[in-house]
């Protein structure tokens, strides 16, 4: 044991038994508890606690929405102070780090000192710490040096600052920390300004992303800021009751309710019980009208405020209370119809197209990474800057870092006279698309986390880095969890990647096969052209199990289209393996599914009231399990003129053992 911990495990003994310390008053209280609350010796010196894997995620799930907005406002402050040693954690209320950014360059000492995905902070566990420490007493302070209770944490100096969410409840801690700094404790004064800055950021962002569709309500102590960034922010509903507010207001509005005996919680009372004014008086507070003109006043104490408020987007049609269900933007709609699993994954999607996160897509080979990513890219504001596709496992290992980042003139032999720009910066302002991401290299991995983390990259052969604004979205077929396990990608790169999962469903999975058929032989057929499906060719299709999924199909179809006779592909037409393949089992998802009738492409249609107009019908009804509304919108018919054919062709459920009509 060296001779400073020896000396200060002597005054944490002090401390214990009431002798009193030159310690903040926050301090000496933290090292009383860790020793008569927590049980903690302050002679045993302890490792990092990192939680599971699993138990990450579903600390980082178990905050999913409130990570979305903290994300971008935790990158922004760590380019605010990179340069300077620190790293930064968001931690959620129990202390478990569930965001991290710094330095891969010092991986080994960060994870030694827990400064690290997973890290446990809470005070129980860690002793006196500014993240256990700010979620014991919820206030924002510097745990500097030997304010640490851990002797093993002397060299660290931390400073975090409380995130609360609408209701006031704590939602997470920000940190920033540093392996190394200067002696006096003041030198980290102005970094908790910079971190309490950034959480009231952060709060504010996500009580307006969260009530988006209420009246938001910003106020100031002067005209000059009721515009800027005012300090009090809230949110009410259309009756005037308070829905939400930003840490600031919260001790504003308990400031004003004076009397301490009254327990009841501020979210739900009336703006009445707080200011001089009632709900409808919000529309003549907006920014429209010169702010000095703005003023309202503290109903108790009559402190005046000078507001600035937002009315809800209108809704027409929509029942007061009701949030509107947004429609999915045209290019994602376009990838899917009527099918469950892609409706789920394409929803989720079309939430997160403007969201700052890196998004990773999974599914097998083929399943349509690359349109979803091109779809997410065509929806978002970025759609008018580059989208920038890498196929991670197509590049040379020898060329993927010049290719990606780019090289100055001279920079290694044979490289380019004018050097090379980089595909990262040719994607600044846009979209950069990293297909099969599981298959990059270990060393380039280390590279791509700075990018990410720093939203810079620095080109082979050049000192100084360049900006770059891009939006990251990655694909995988590989199991990456398991990729991280067996030490082949790196698990903070997984974590920096996967802001978000989705999850495409294999061809063999999805109900919409028919239309899938529809679309590409459109996508094929030339203009004034014909291109018909033979019912048996129809069956072959819907028979094989497509394990390259939409990519295998789109190359049947161009094989079919190449070498059927008089515009009508045959079985013989297929390629052999779809052809000879065995039909699939009874119930796997598309084995009975034919395309809609109205995108067959058929031959000769049936005759109305044949044996082949039966079947169609029986086959579309079966393939949505006798879901007649669902059948009807696959076959392009109202719903009543599909119970007309199901009575006029003798159509019944195989559980009816009469007809279901006379």
């Amino acid at each position: 044991m060296r001779h400073d911990q020896a000396a200060h495990i002597d005054e944490l003994v002090r401390a214990a038994n009431g002798y009193a310390t030159r310690r903040d008053a926050i301090i000496h209280d933290s090292w009383r508890r860790c020793v008569s609350e927590h049980n903690l010796a302050p002679e045993i010196l302890r490792d990092p606690c990192i939680v599971t894997r699993a138990q990450l995620r579903e600390h980082q799930d178990a905050m999913e929405e409130f990570l979305y907005t903290a994300r971008f406002g935790a990158e922004t402050l760590y380019r605010q102070v990179t340069g300077l040693g620190y790293v930064m954690l968001l931690t959620d209320s129990k202390g478990i780090t569930v965001d991290f950014i710094g330095d891969p360059t010092f991986d080994n000492n960060l994870m030694r000192a827990g400064l690290y995905l997973g890290a446990d902070w809470n005070e129980q566990h860690a002793g006196t710490c500014a993240v256990g420490t700010c979620i014991a007493t919820g206030q924002a302070l510097v745990v500097h040096q030997t304010d640490h209770f851990d002797a093993t944490h002397i060299p660290l100096t931390c400073t975090a600052s409380p995130l609360f969410d609408p209701a006031g409840n704590l939602a997470a801690v920000l940190d920033i920390s540093a392996l190394r700094s200067p002696g006096p404790k003041e030198s980290q004064f102005l970094a908790l300004q910079v971190v309490k800055s950034f959480a009231h950021k952060i709060e504010t962002a996500h009580l307006i992303n969260r009530f988006r569709r209420e009246w938001i309500i910003r106020l100031a102590a002067s005209p000059e800021f009721a515009d800027v960034e005012p300090a009090y922010v809230l949110a009410a509903d259309g009756s005037g009751r308070i829905l939400g507010f930003n840490s600031m207001a919260r001790k504003l509005l308990q400031r004003e309710s004076g009397d301490r005996t009254d327990d009841r919680p501020l979210v739900g009372r009336s703006l009445t019980e707080f200011f001089d004014l009632t709900v409808d008086d919000l529309p003549r507070f907006a920014p429209s009208s010169p702010a000095t003109q703005r003023m309202v006043r503290l109903a108790a104490s009559g402190t005046p405020l000078f507001a600035q408020s937002v009315a809800p987007p209108s809704r027409p049609g929509a029942p007061v209370g009701e949030p509107a269900t947004p429609a999915l933007p045209r290019p994602l709609r376009a990838l899917f119809r009527d099918e469950p699993a892609m409706q789920h994954v394409v929803s989720r999607a079309a939430k997160l197209v403007n969201a700052q996160m890196s998004l990773l897509i999974c599914g097998e080979t083929g399943s349509g990474k690359e349109h979803l990513a091109k779809a997410i890219h065509a929806s978002s504001g970025r759609a008018g800057k580059p989208f920038i596709a890498v196929n991670c496992a197509a590049l040379p290992e020898s060329l993927i870092e010049g290719e990606l980042f780019g090289y100055e003139s001279g920079a290694f032999t044979g490289a380019a006279a004018k050097g090379k720009k980089g595909l990262v910066v040719e994607a600044d302002g846009g979209t950069l698309f990293l297909d099969e991401i599981g298959d990059m290299p270990l060393t380039l991995q280390t590279r791509l986390l700075r990018v990410l983390a720093e939203r810079e990259v620095t080109p082979l052969g050049r000192s100084k880095p360049l900006p770059v604004n891009i939006r990251v979205i990655a694909a995988t077929h590989r199991d990456l969890v398991a990729e991280v396990k067996a030490g082949r990608f790196r698990e903070d790169l997984y974590f920096r990647l996967s802001g978000a999962v989705l999850m495409l469903p294999a061809l063999r999975e999805r109900a919409d096969l028919g239309w899938l058929v529809g679309q590409l032989l459109a996508e094929r057929t030339p203009p004034g052209g014909r291109i018909d499906l033979s019912d048996e060719a129809i069956r072959a299709l819907c028979h094989y199990s497509w394990p390259g999924n939409i990519r295998e199909l789109a190359n049947a179809l161009d094989y079919a289209c190449a070498v059927a006779s008089d515009g009508i592909i045959r079985p013989e037409d297929l390629p052999d393996i779809v052809r000879r393949a065995p039909q699939m089992e009874p119930g796997i998802p598309g084995a009975a599914l034919l395309p809609p009738a109205a995108m067959r492409f058929a031959g000769t249609p049936a005759m109305p009231g044949s044996a082949s107009d039966r079947d169609h019908l029986i086959a579309a009804l079966t393939a949505r399990q006798w879901n007649v509304s669902a059948a009807a919108r696959d076959l392009g018919l109202d719903r009543t003129t599909v119970h007309r054919r199901m009575r006029r062709l003798n159509v019944r459920p195989p559980w009816q053992g009469e007809p279901l009509f006379r």
